[in-house]
């Protein structure tokens, strides 16, 4: 049974969220606490461990894909809500790093240079565009529109894992460069 009438309920709020998240991102980005009178030492050891949420996002949704292609749907919805509440705590300590600590510079010269501001530009680009993605994709399932929740997440699934993905790669890529 399809319930359309919860989708649109949650409309507004997925347009809502899926402005202010990035909003407040990019605020909170130029916003350091030491500016404000905080002593608080930079959080640096959070880089990896949130390049490793990125990684663990990937692996759930990839395990995802193959739950519900096996017919498990409480699996595949249970590692759907874990690569969520993943990505929200990618996004939180993402967003600590950068209050506490300076943005770090990628030193990598020539081509390696520029493989690094493309993964970087379409991962940063590919993050805000599938918020809206995932919760619309999330609240279809909600709903019980099974038919049109299929038909969105094969277009959110490979956008999602490629943000989980590059997020990885654009660590790997800046971590030589991390002052600690």
């Amino acid at each position: 049974m399809k319930n359309n009438s919860l989708e649109q309920k949650y409309n507004s709020l997925i347009i809502a969220v899926s402005i202010v998240i990035p909003v407040v991102v990019a605020i909170l980005f130029g916003v350091k606490l030491k500016d404000f009178g905080f002593d608080v030492a930079p959080l640096s050891f959070l880089p990896p461990i949130y390049a490793s949420t990125n990684g663990l996002t990937a692996l759930l949704l990839i395990a995802a894909v193959v739950a519900i292609k096996n017919g498990k749907k409480k699996l595949h919805e249970g590692l759907m809500t874990g690569a969520i509440a993943l990505s929200v705590a990618f996004l939180v300590m993402y967003v600590a790093y950068h209050m506490t600590a300076d943005s770090t510079k990628f030193g990598g010269l020539g081509f390696v240079r520029y493989i690094y501001f493309f993964i970087l530009a379409s991962h940063i680009i590919l993050s805000i565009a599938i918020i809206p993605m995932v919760l619309i994709t999330y609240v279809r399932a909600l709903s019980q529109n099974f038919e049109m929740h299929k038909k969105i997440a094969r277009i959110t699934f490979p956008i999602w894992l490629y943000v989980a993905v590059t997020g990885v790669v654009v660590y790997l890529m800046i971590s030589p460069y991390y002052v600690y």
